[in-house]
């Protein structure tokens, strides 16, 4: 049996998609392709169009499911495709009913494409299985949250994943210890809203008790990462394990999303300016050196230049050395499509800004590291990863190993050693 995944987005998606090849082969589907779109921009939802119009005239007669947040969103305009066999919602895509649901369907060659129920009726978060992960697969992702309580005016999201839910930490420790046991020297935490976790727990516990769970509890494990987080919700065991424990890689990824007060507060965001670069201040005394990423929309609503500016400056006040750039598009029922928008001309050309100075603050950390020794992931036979996430250049290696190597120099997009 043949189940071939296609996945846009985020890494929450890719960790999904592991159990979605597991529970679709599980419930007898054959010779199918699955897409796990993404609905984060407009860009996205049609690139999913596109990428479901190319694999049907690729392939004839497959079956095509389409899955993920823009299925859930979007699941009458995914059906009225005659492409698409199939439109499983979010919640659906997990599950194994739903998977033999579609196997009878298609079967029986039923006519009614759509399974998608209400998301906000959701309200349990599952550990989900983790022997769909294929062995020798150096860093892996556990899903500890799902969906968010929070209405960004910009976010469709939370209208694709639902509200947010927790996967209990004992489930999460076990999970651990069992990818640890099966030889993945790399963990990643994921969720949509990870930094509001446990808070639908007995007793609330935060993200960083169940950080310090892990690290208590499997001893054996190399490397821990967590996915983007809202530094405005990051508690005091989460500080503290960044400061203690060197098996957290120095590496943290913000949801910043702007740089112009005024916007932060159109946005809904609980965050002001000052508050991000205390944050990355704060948490540099606690880890010197530590890597930043962050996540930035350019052209939101109402945004000028000035406001742009401040996005811009944020790169190098918060000295970030990973830049991920939104340009800025409405979704349907969001607040911030309801506001003035701002030119598509000027959108893209800010976001071609951002992404230099970005370019730039990237080649900074290169020339940064070039010299100094790194414990290096070994991804592939040419690639590796130190523990600030910098991609190096090496020849050979087993995938999973950590070395530690010294840094010999940098070639623009990877250190080399």
């Amino acid at each position: 049996m043949t189940v071939e995944l296609v996945t846009f987005g985020c890494r929450l998606n890719f960790a999904e998609s592991e159990t979605i090849r597991r529970e679709a082969v599980g419930a007898g589907i054959d010779d199918a392709i699955v897409v796990n779109t993404c609905a984060v921009t407009g860009e996205a939802v049609a690139q999913a169009r596109q990428s479901i119009r190319r694999l049907r005239r690729e392939h004839p007669g497959r079956r095509i499911v389409v899955t993920g947040c823009a299925a859930q969103t979007e699941s009458d305009m995914f059906a009225s495709m005659p492409e698409v066999d199939r439109v499983l919602g979010n919640d659906e895509k997990m599950r194994g009913a739903a998977w033999r649901a579609t196997r009878r369907a298609f079967d029986l060659d039923a006519e009614e494409k759509i399974a998608v129920a209400d998301i906000m009726a959701v309200r349990d978060m599952s550990p989900h299985l983790v022997d769909g992960f294929q062995s020798g697969l150096p860093r892996v992702f556990v899903q500890v949250q799902n969906g968010c309580d929070h209405r960004c005016t910009f976010c469709i999201i939370p209208y694709g994943r639902g509200n947010s839910r927790s996967v209990a930490m004992g489930a999460v420790v076990d999970q651990v210890r069992a990818l640890v046991e099966a030889g993945h020297a790399e963990i990643v935490l994921t969720g949509v809203d990870l930094t509001s976790y446990g808070a639908d727990l007995p007793g609330a516990p935060k993200l960083g008790a169940l950080m310090k769970q892990i690290l208590r509890h499997v001893p054996e494990l190399k490397r821990l990462r967590i996915s983007s987080i809202d530094s405005i919700e990051a508690d005091r065991d989460l500080l503290d394990v960044i400061a203690t424990d060197e098996r957290l890689m120095p590496h943290l990824h913000l949801s910043l999303q702007a740089g112009d007060d005024l916007i932060l507060k159109r946005m809904k965001r609980r965050h002001s300016r000052a508050d991000a670069m205390e944050f990355c201040k704060q948490v540099r005394r606690l880890r010197p050196g530590i890597a930043f990423g962050a996540d930035i929309i350019a052209g939101f609503p109402t945004e000028t230049e000035e406001m742009f500016l401040q996005s811009l400056d944020l790169v190098e006040e918060c000295d970030l050395t990973f830049l991920h750039v939104f340009p800025y598009s409405p979704r349907p029922g969001t607040p911030a499509a309801k506001m003035p928008q701002v030119d598509g001309r000027v959108i893209k050309e800010r976001a071609k800004r951002l992404r230099a100075h970005g370019e730039a603050a990237f080649g900074r950390r290169l020339e940064s590291d070039a010299g100094t020794t790194r414990s290096v992931l070994i991804e592939s036979a040419t690639q590796g990863r130190t523990e600030h996430f910098m991609p190096v250049a090496i020849a050979g290696g087993r995938p999973g190993d950590v070395r530690v190597m010294k840094m010999a120099g940098h070639d623009g997009a990877r250190l080399l050693v």
